[in-house]
């Protein structure tokens, strides 16, 4: 039987609230705060349920609330006031404090047993449900360092070495084609079809997870075989017609393989995400001869990759209420994005058309 302890200076109180709980409840009794605090001191994990009044002689309800609170009990012993007090300033306050219900005077013995079983059912769910959470997420630690002591023994094998060197060679040589085609265009025709290049090489984590996540083994050859992004560039341009001129050249080259082509620019993604992905296998020149390694290239507008950024820092913020409202606006914004690239490009297409009439002059 769960243990309960009410606690009242009046006596009659008390007893009225014994008669009407003893059946389902094993039910104590404490006459002040200070006699109270000393009889969850002695036992307060065996208390299922604290019944308290608020004024009360030498430590008041609010005394023991803050004490309890102070001692971090209130995460253990769910509290009903027992009161004659109906402001709302002074229930608010107690609600504050971390109170679960109130059972107001004079007591009526069918709400006072309700309210009783169901603040003790309702937090033993709570309890019961943060305590999955914690196990979970203890299991979830455990996982991660695992990954990380595997993914450490792949990064230590020299395979694997060779094959990131094989990658970032792949980079350089993707990098080094873009660059030699902006230097051209800026040549014949002064201004640059990209602003910036970023390149990245996959972390040994990423590769790991994202190979168990897909069931494949977590070999050299499978990651060889499995994953097309391992090595990856991010090319900013400043108008739409670039990207797809610069992929139109870097695809056309001879002895550059277009494993897959995904246009998100044209078919944007649900959430308004914009950009052109490529995958392309590139040769490298090794000392034991060429091979074709596979790289990601995305191509991106200033103001996709600005949207992008923003996008990815502000979906992992799971504490907000309004989600799907945010949802909506960024992908207005992704419209309203698109709407100015072209807008900026039809003003750049008029000033060139300008210029070529005063050459022609």
């Amino acid at each position: 039987m769960q243990k309960i302890l009410v606690v009242d200076d009046a006596a009659l109180n008390r007893e009225l609230l014994h008669d009407v709980l003893r059946d389902d409840y094993l039910v104590e009794m404490a006459e002040d705060g200070e006699e109270a605090m000393r009889k969850l001191e002695a036992d307060g994990k065996g208390t299922a349920a604290l019944l308290l009044d608020l004024n009360m002689p030498r430590m008041s309800g609010f005394d023991v609330l803050a004490e309890m609170s102070r001692r971090q009990w209130l995460q253990h012993i769910p509290v009903l006031i027992i009161s004659g007090e109906y402001s709302p300033e002074i229930e608010n306050r107690c609600f504050e404090m971390g109170v679960s219900d109130f059972i107001h005077k004079p007591f009526e013995s069918s709400i006072v047993k309700n309210r009783v079983r169901n603040t003790i059912t309702l937090f033993g769910y709570q309890k019961r449900l943060e305590q999955t959470v914690e196990e979970q997420a203890e299991v979830l630690e455990k996982q991660k360092h695992i990954i990380q002591m595997q993914a450490e023994q792949l990064k230590a094998s020299e395979d694997f070495r060779r094959l990131m060197m094989e990658y970032s060679a792949a980079i350089m040589e993707v990098e080094t084609r873009l660059k030699a085609l902006n230097a051209e265009f800026s040549q014949a025709y002064k201004r640059n079809p990209f602003e910036s290049i970023k390149s990245r090489l996959k972390s040994t984590t990423s590769i790991y997870e994202k190979l168990e996540r897909r069931g494949f083994p977590v070999t050299v050859e499978s990651i060889r075989e499995n994953l097309t992004d391992v090595a990856g560039l991010r090319v900013i341009c400043s108008f739409p017609d670039d990207i797809y001129r610069l992929a139109e050249l870097i695809t056309s080259q001879d002895d550059i393989i277009l494993r897959m082509r995904k246009d998100y620019i044209q078919n944007p993604k649900p959430n308004g995400y914009r950009s052109l992905h490529l995958i392309l296998a590139v040769p490298i020149y090794l000392s034991s001869g060429k091979k074709h390694m596979n790289v990601e290239v995305q191509f991106r507008t200033i103001a996709m990759d600005f949207w992008a950024s923003l996008e990815h820092k502000l979906k992992y913020k799971h504490d907000t209420d309004n989600a799907d409202e945010i949802v909506e606006r960024l992908r207005a914004c992704a419209d309203s994005i698109e709407m100015l690239d072209y807008r900026m490009q039809e003003i750049r297409d008029q000033i060139d058309q300008a210029r070529g009439r005063l050459v022609l002059r």
